[in-house]
């Protein structure tokens, strides 16, 4: 017996390894314009970005702005004279051919893709996501992604939530499922449309509230009885 007909996934740090990738394209960039990346210029890098990010979650930024003042606010911090613009071109350019699958990622969605349409739904910036998502093996078994920037709107939105189940033909919201690493943007955007979630918290992090998801998973293969044996918890 099959749960879920529709899983939806998150991108970043529950399919692919964005840490990962950000190292790697940090490093390059910042380079290319003879910035030195030692651990500390990353760790400030990494504490700027998380942060104007979570505004974007509550809806307290625009991704355009954000993806330029992050590195203004990165240079500015560094005394360094370097533009942010043509540096976030840079940085993406690198992130998009940085394409590291997390363990489990690909064997789960082979699984799950020979019984459940699956759909990739990400706010990541779209000239990034669309880079590594075509370099994935994950490519050929995920027939459908779904990036805020094209949509118009970002996670948890409604108006992000709203065209993709309306593209994806889903009318009866109990037969899909959310997966993604993050309480707000993956979990709560999902829950408030009304669809079961599944937090993806592979670190045991406490749930700080308010949102509570239907299910909790440390490893992705846990993804798998809960969607194709639907047995009961």
């Amino acid at each position: 017996m099959r749960r879920y007909d529709f899983v939806l996934l998150d991108a970043d740090n529950t399919l692919f390894d964005f840490d990962r990738s950000e190292h790697q394209a940090l490093r390059l960039a910042l380079e290319s314009f003879s910035i030195p990346c030692p651990p500390e210029t990353e760790a400030l890098y990494v504490s700027i970005n998380s942060a104007l990010w979570a505004m974007l979650d509550r809806g307290e930024a625009t991704r355009e702005w954000l993806v330029v003042e992050r590195f203004a606010r990165l240079t500015a911090a560094l005394g360094v004279d370097a533009d942010p613009a043509a540096l976030n071109r840079t940085y993406l350019d690198r992130l998009g051919e940085q394409s590291f699958l997390l363990p489990g990622a690909l064997e789960v969605c082979r699984a799950l893709g020979e019984h459940c349409t699956l759909a990739i739904l990400t706010n990541g910036v779209a000239r990034a996501q669309r880079g590594r998502f075509d370099r994935s093996p994950l490519k050929e078994l995920i027939p459908h992604l779904f990036i805020s920037e094209e949509i118009g709107a970002s996670k948890p939105s409604p108006a992000f939530f709203r065209p993709v189940l309306d593209a994806l033909g889903i009318t009866d919201l109990s037969r899909a499922l959310m997966v993604g690493d993050n309480l707000t943007s993956d979990i709560g955007g999902a829950a408030a449309m009304g669809l079961d979630t599944a937090w993806y918290n592979p670190r045991h992090l406490p749930n700080p509230g308010p949102v509570t998801p239907t299910w909790e998973i440390a490893r992705l293969e846990e993804l798998l009885p809960l969607v194709l044996d639907g047995p009961d918890f």
